[in-house]
């Protein structure tokens, strides 16, 4: 499966059946800091990712309203 990352960008090539948190585990990926996504759909972690998947894993992004909002 090719696994394209943000922030730097890079893509990896993983052989392999594995879960998505398990997978975030052997690139060094702590689970709650990404969202990952297949076909423009977003997975948990017990998802079951491999073969010809393509998966993006973006950072996750927050903000909030300033205090005059």
């Amino acid at each position: 499966m090719k696994v394209i990352l943000r922030n730097p960008r890079r893509e990896v090539d993983v052989d392999g059946k594995r879960r998505v948190k398990d997978l975030l585990s052997e690139l060094g990926i702590l689970p709650g800091t990404v969202l990952v996504i297949r076909d423009n759909e977003l997975l948990t972690g017990d998802a079951v990712v491999g073969g010809d998947d393509v998966l993006e894993v973006r950072p996750v992004m927050s903000g909030g309203a300033g205090a005059d909002a």
